[in-house]
């Protein structure tokens, strides 16, 4: 115990942090190794013990002894003797059911009475496990992931002892000159997944800010690695800036680097695709014509570029990708299904997460202001309004017309700096586009037409794009400097930071986030829920009612 320490620890397993202690930040950088962030407004942080978080520390050696001593050197006051006896508990669970290699099949070794009782009894994992006299388990290869995924839902963990296997190898490096040079902590990322090479390392999900340089990154553990890899992003823009970046920061031949989208289809030793060409199909009762991409490209890394995205039929073929090196990147794990546990068994756990304050305060990406703009419904929509079903309700609030006049006051007011104005509504943004003279990109903008409007923006012969929910993800326009956000996915705290992230490549002047919504509507409700996840990461919003004095 620490009676001037930072820290109160509470029975429930819930840590409160005085940010206002001088030893708040030694004590943050302990606790993210083994605690989430829940919350951090103004002066109290809020993170979580849970078993993910300790599952997480465990795997990277951390014992509950260490996560214990760490809370006791904090702590103001004395640790609850439930939270000592749940840490224990719960972190005591790792390695009790492992896996190792067994004459071309998988072995499940199980230490424990109680969990192998829980095995036998469970429906799912006997389905896939055959049990042997001297007590283990017998499993196929393939449903290595599926035994690390049922096994989690029990609140079991699996460790997976078995070394990855070696990719067919292909010569990279990273080309650091001029002004691109490798960050701290993006070394510390690729080092925190690839560990020392031996097992249990090579696997896992990197969490880092938007604008951070998460494709560095990748290419870092690309460069590492030196394998045959397949890189799986969201749409086709971000395949196009993925192959941007590894043609300009990487030293590899060109012929070695292809692209796999609805618009070719190389398979290339390094090969760039998307989810929705992994997904699609002719019918809904149709298979998945490409899936097999990913399941037999006899690659030796695969990134999952905005891993929360992971669409469920990913998740299949990724259970049978066990042996293959594999990485996650995101700036959010929050995942509107609650498939994180999908997640953690199947692509790894967390390995590393820099705090978006920090490498805010570092300079590494730009500081930005939130303001929530509220504005009153005309008249005539009120009755609409009152009147509708929920969803109706929440469309007539996002696409208040009263909307338009404050997207072009805002516009005047940053009159030179780069702006977005980002919706849901492909009516709305239409609408915007034609009474602001500005050209916008949808879903269903040719692929070519995207790709000129975003270089145009880059080059800095347009200031303004307008754009629909297809840039929410892995879209690279370093001087963008003001988003408006005039509508957004119902209570998407992910698609709040992703926006948000579209504005903080780092650059002289401060970014400026603003978020339009309805007052007294549903949307005000929405859009408290959509900022959460900002509120964790230490951003504030500034509230202006419009019209008011």
């Amino acid at each position: 115990m620490n009676p001037q320490g930072p820290l109160i620890v509470q029975s429930d397993r819930t840590l409160l942090l005085d940010v206002h202690n001088p030893d708040a930040e030694k004590c943050r950088a302990d606790l993210i190794r083994f605690a989430t962030l829940v919350k951090s407004p103004e002066h109290v942080h809020t993170y979580r013990i849970d078993s993910i978080s300790l599952w997480n520390a465990v795997s990277m050696g951390m014992s509950a002894q260490e996560t214990l001593d760490t809370l006791e050197r904090w702590s103001r006051f004395p640790v609850p003797d439930s939270v000592v006896f749940s840490v224990g508990d719960i972190a005591s669970r790792w390695g009790k059911a492992f896996l190792t290699e067994a004459d071309g099949a998988i072995r499940l070794t199980v230490n424990d009475p109680v969990i192998k009782a829980a095995l036998l009894h469970h429906r799912e994992t006997m389905r896939i496990l055959t049990p042997q006299e001297d007590g283990s388990f017998l499993l196929e290869k393939y449903n290595r992931g599926e035994i690390k995924l049922q096994m989690t839902k029990l609140g079991y963990p699996v460790d997976d002892r078995i070394p990855l296997l070696k990719g067919e190898p292909v010569e990279m490096a990273i080309k650091e000159s001029g002004s691109f040079h490798l960050r701290p902590y993006q070394i510390e990322a690729s080092h925190a997944l690839l560990g020392d090479g031996g097992s249990g390392s090579g696997f896992g999900v990197l969490v880092l800010p938007c604008g951070s340089g998460k494709t560095i990154v990748g290419m870092q553990i690309m460069a590492s690695l030196k394998t045959r890899t397949l890189v799986l992003t969201t749409n086709i823009a971000a395949v196009h800036q993925w192959m941007r970046e590894i043609s300009e920061k990487m030293e590899i031949d060109p012929a070695l680097v292809g692209e796999y989208t609805g618009e070719k289809k190389e398979i290339k030793p390094v090969t760039v695709s998307t989810y929705q060409v992994l997904t699609w199909r002719a019918d809904r009762g149709d298979p998945f014509t490409h899936l097999d991409l990913l399941a037999s490209g006899n690659w030796g890394l695969v990134i999952y570029d905005e891993v929360h995205m992971l669409p469920a039929p990913v998740f299949k073929v990724t259970a049978a990708l066990q042996a293959v090196h594999r990485v996650g990147l995101t700036a959010t794990l929050v995942r509107e299904d609650g498939r994180q546990e999908e997640v953690f068994s199947l692509v790894g756990p967390k390995r590393y997460d820099a705090p978006w304050d920090v490498l805010a305060s570092g300079g590494f990406i730009a500081q930005a202001y939130c303001h929530e703009i509220r504005i009153p419904l005309p008249v005539d929509q009120e009755v609409p309004y009152a009147i509708a079903e929920g969803r109706e309700k929440y469309r007539i609030a996002s696409e208040n017309p009263a909307k338009y006049e404050v997207v072009r006051q805002l516009i005047a007011q940053h009159e030179g700096d780069y702006i977005l104005v980002i919706g849901q509504y492909l009516d709305q943004l239409e609408e915007i586009s034609r009474r602001t003279g500005f050209p916008i990109i949808t879903g269903r903008t040719p692929n070519a037409r995207r790709e000129e409007l975003y270089q145009r923006f880059r080059s800095g012969t347009l200031h303004v794009l307008i754009v629909s929910k297809v840039a929410n993800f892995a879209i690279d326009l370093p001087d963008a400097s003001v988003a408006i956000q005039v509508s957004g996915t119902f209570g998407s705290r992910s698609e709040e930071a992703q926006r948000l992230g579209r504005i903080l490549r780092p650059k002289r002047q401060s970014s400026h986030f603003y978020t339009l919504v309805s007052r007294y509507t549903s949307e005000e409700d929405f859009s408290q829920n959509r900022q959460k996840f900002l509120a964790e990461q230490g951003y504030t919003y500034d509230i202006e009612i419009w019209g008011s004095s």
